[in-house]
């Protein structure tokens, strides 16, 4: 695939087109292109300057090159002027940044005359360091008198902090300082917070599922402790164009916004292509055979999107072609990267140089050094993670791969706008991963190009996560009750939960932080668990760490772990002190947890029923306390003889199990949405040789981790499966296929990631007397990404079956069924089972049939039913929320994934 470009040639080659460049990679490698599809250019819509703006700030922007404004600069910049919250979302390279800037460095100039020097003040929010430096930088280049701008973070030397908290006008931040520093110690910001007059909160689509419920609560807590120092500042949120944007700042900050979303700034034209890898072995593409494809159940393993991209990167740069190739991880940049030396080496060893990795965890002076090779040309090729999505000024590239679907339709977009920021046209290439999605898009363009971006989701009254914010608010000064209607309807409630527990002590005035420590230590905004240290045990030097959740799958006693590209033998999990000991070693084989799940349906908030009602169904509340339901070949959901489901679901104030949710007459087709409990436990492990033969099955003894969070699932009559062609026995495969297939397909309607999702499926489960099948959200107390599935339940679905039925492979594969995370071991899967389940699901669902909604009393209600609801004394109320139980296992028997 490699093609010398011709000698000394750096940067683009002159008269570059995208479709010849594009086509000529095709016809070396027949077959991988799949689609092409033509994006026209866009003209500018232009304003003129606004009268409002200071003098100083409209004479340094000039001089920067800027002559004029795009439409929805001046339209966002207006709005915030006026005061009036606002959130800007479009295309990458649309310059947001003016629109928000305008307004807030004129602020600053007019209040540096006040008696003070900072009659109005700036905050902004960046959800990356490098994302603030850039934009710091960018507002020193100006050098606007009046203006001193300072970046606030962990990295800040002490003095320089206190210099920034008494005369910096401009501060520049991140989230996770507001919450454990700023908002704690509001009284030292006190001149700061007097005058502030904007909130800048940038890429403002980065904060979703329980990440964006942490900074949710985060900002209420900011407008509160600002109000105490009688400021009122106005929101100004930029976002890449993402679904209905005002919603999500609304529920981001809490106050209506009004949305700015029709882009001005004109674009070229672009070729974007979708690209689907070969098998591995000898082809004309190069015939690099890797280990990092996926073997499939009836061929040949396809080759990684990180080792096909390499290829084409390697292409692209010896033809001259200024490219980014941006890879999921940062070990797949440099896999990336180096393989594309490698392949260049071989036809032109002077052009190993002309290719580099960036990503995060390189310091800011070597980031800075990239950028700048890049925009000189030194730099043809590079591999990145998305820290180069995030808004840095990178400009001028001719390229863009994307190896694998990077989860998002915004964030598609967001990294194929980093070509094509200069004059002529760009080319974009999707590189297909083996995954359910990835497979469903290659064989589906119409779902990239001619639909929306999706709707980011968050859940601002997530009680797990609300409980720490509310107790680090009473902290920073006293909860009043008129302070509540801040943090959403649920709030009352967790602060009486609060004070049960003694974390807060109410008085006539309001509710007091009642303990010595700081609330604030207790959660992390980014999700940080209780981790486990990997110690090496010749030395004792720690290798690293892991979080607790993943620990008891991926470093328990026997576990093969890789570290860094290094192979470790883990020796001893010892939880009590929370160390996996390891000894360096590859003994020739990997090995692979094997645990056991179940779950118990807490409350049912929505449900809806579907489909003519069956004749009977047995309620597995009519079995005998402490029976386990079976089915032919073993107990229910279970994959293996020895797999086991226990016994649960709600219970009534009795302690007898609540009947409600197995009573009744069931239509052929129930979707539910609510509360759950998954308990999951590894309970060993196998070795598996490189070729996948199994050597060796060892048992563990691990205690079970809990999680309780939100929901979806659906069930279905034995007779509506029967007369679908699932016999009883084959129900537990052909489930269990659909489950990991609809896991896969979630990220289509909601922005998650498959990591952030669990699933579990089962033949008759305790509380429903049905097949059921449940996707869940990942995180203590639900992110919201269930309940976008149950909204988008029809969508969903029929993506997911038709994901299945196109796939060719006879039996299941990783780009249909199998799941990387599955702790059954892909076992039972019915690829042909999964197709007729889903179709009866669809068909079902879409008939012309009455809907018959379910009241929501399918269990008696989690606040008088569940005893983890009713504070506790030792409950550990501000423990950290946000561990990703999604990541810890597998599939099991309650069959999950």
């Amino acid at each position: 695939m490699v093609t010398p470009a011709s000698s000394g040639s750096t940067g683009s080659p002159a008269g570059f087109d995208p479709a010849v460049v594009l086509a000529r990679l095709g016809g070396v490698a027949p077959g991988r292109l799949v689609h092409v599809e033509e994006l026209p250019a866009r003209s500018a819509s232009t304003s003129p300057w606004p009268s409002w703006v200071a003098p100083p700030v409209l004479a340094a922007v000039s001089m920067a090159g800027v002559e004029q404004l795009w439409s929805h600069q001046r339209e966002a910049a207006d709005l915030a002027h006026e005061g009036r919250h606002v959130v800007m979302s479009t295309g990458t390279a649309s310059g947001k940044s003016l629109g928000y800037l305008l307004p807030a460095l004129t602020a600053a100039v007019d209040g540096s005359t006040s008696a003070t020097g900072r009659g109005a003040t700036v905050l902004y929010l960046a959800p990356t360091k490098a994302l603030g430096a850039d934009q710091l930088d960018h507002i020193t280049r100006l050098a606007i008198p009046g203006v001193r701008a300072a970046a606030y973070d962990g990295d800040t030397p002490a003095d320089e902090r206190r210099w920034i908290r008494d005369h910096a006008n401009v501060v520049l931040t991140n989230p996770d300082l507001v919450h454990h520093s700023l908002l704690p110690g509001h009284e030292r910001w006190a001149s700061f917070l007097r005058a502030l007059r904007y909130v800048v909160v940038d890429e403002c689509h980065v904060y979703r599922g329980v990440f964006g419920s942490h900074v949710a609560a985060v900002l209420r807590r900011l407008r509160r402790v600002a109000a105490r120092y009688r400021a009122a500042p106005t929101f100004v949120l930029a976002s890449a164009t993402v679904g209905e944007p005002a919603r999500h700042a609304e529920a981001l900050v809490g106050m209506p916004f009004t949305p700015v979303s029709r882009d001005g700034s004109p674009r070229e034209a672009m070729t974007v292509g979708l690209w689907e890898p070969g098998a591995l072995g000898p082809s004309a593409a190069g015939g690099l055979s890797s280990p990092l494809g996926s073997p499939t159940a009836d061929g040949p393993a396809r080759r990684s999107a990180t080792t096909e991209s390499a290829d084409l990167l390697a292409g692209l740069v010896a033809a001259g072609v200024q490219t980014v190739a941006f890879a999921p991880s940062r070990a797949g940049v440099e896999a990336l990267a180096s393989a594309a030396r490698r392949h260049l080496a071989d036809v032109d060893p002077a052009a190993d140089d002309r290719v580099a990795a960036y990503r995060g965890g390189y310091l800011p002076e070597e980031r800075r050094e990239l950028e700048r090779s890049l925009r000189t040309g030194a730099i043809v090729g590079l591999a990145a993670t998305n820290a180069l999505e995030l808004g840095i000024d990178v400009s001028g590239l001719d390229a863009v791969l994307v190896a694998g679907w990077p989860g998002r339709r915004a964030s598609l977009w967001q990294r194929f706008g980093r070509a094509g920021r200069s004059a002529g046209r760009s080319l974009a290439i999707l590189v297909g991963a083996d995954d359910p999605l990835d497979s469903y898009l290659l064989r589906h363009p119409e779902a990239i190009f001619a639909v929306p971006a999706e709707t980011t989701v968050l859940d601002p009254d997530n009680e797990r996560v609300l409980a720490p914010h509310l107790a680090a608010a009473a902290a920073e000064l006293p909860l009043a009750a008129g302070d509540l209607d801040l943090f959403g309807p649920s709030a009352r409630h967790i602060v009486d939960r609060l004070v049960a527990a003694g974390i807060l002590r109410r008085r006539p005035t309001g509710w007091y932080w009642a303990r010595d420590d700081r609330p604030t230590d207790h959660v992390s905004l980014r999700g940080a668990d209780e981790v486990v240290s990997i110690v090496e045990h010749r030395t004792g030097r720690v290798l690293g760490t892991i979080d607790a959740a993943s620990a008891h799958s991926q470093v328990h006693t026997g576990a093969v772990h890789v570290h860094q590209g290094t192979t470790w033998v883990v020796t001893e999990l010892d939880l009590e002190s929370a160390t996996a000991t390891v000894v360096a070693g590859d003994p020739g084989w990997t090995t692979h947890a094997q645990s056991v799940s179940s779950f118990a349906i807490e409350e049912v908030e929505r449900s809806e029923r579907r489909g003519p009602a069956p004749r009977h169904r047995t309620p597995a509340a009519a079995l005998e306390p402490g029976a386990r339901p079976h089915r032919p070949g073993g107990p229910a959901g279970s994959s293996t003889g020895d797999s086991r489901v226990e016994r649960s679901g709600a219970r009534s104030l009795d302690g007898r199990p609540d009947r409600s949710a197995a009573q009744g007459r069931a239509c052929d087709i129930e979707l539910s949405f609510g509360r759950v409990r998954v308990t999951n436990e590894v309970t060993g492990f196998v070795r598996r040789l490189p070729g996948g033969e199994t050597i060796g099955r060892h048992p563990l003894d691990l205690p079970p981790r809990v999680l309780q969070t939100r929901a979806v699932w659906w069930t279905m009559t034995p007779a509506a499966l029967a007369a679908a062609g699932i016999d009883a026995a084959d129900i537990p495969g052909a489930a269990h296929a659909a489950e990991h297939a609809a896991i896969g397909m979630l990220p289509l309607v909601a922005t998650s990631d498959r990591w952030d999702v669990g699933g579990v499926s089962t033949a008759l489960h305790p509380d429903t007397g049905l097949p059921t099948i449940m996707v869940y959200d990942g995180y203590p107390g639900g992110a919201g990404f269930a309940a976008r599935a149950y909204e988008a339940f029809v969508p969903w679905l029929r993506a997911t079956r038709d994901t299945v039925a196109s796939c060719p492979c006879a039996d299941g594969c990783p780009a249909c069924v199998h799941s990387p995370k599955c702790g059954n071991g892909n076992r039972p899967l019915d690829k042909a089972g999964a197709v007729r389940l889903l179709d009866l699901v669809l068909a079902t669902w879409t008939a012309p049939t009455p809907v018959t909604p379910v009241p929501p009393t399918g269990c008696t209600p989690l606040s008088t039913v569940v005893a983890s609801d009713r504070p506790r004394r030792n409950e550990p109320v501000l423990a950290p929320e946000m561990s990703r139980h999604a990541a810890s296992g597998g599939a099991s028997s309650q069959v999950r994934s």
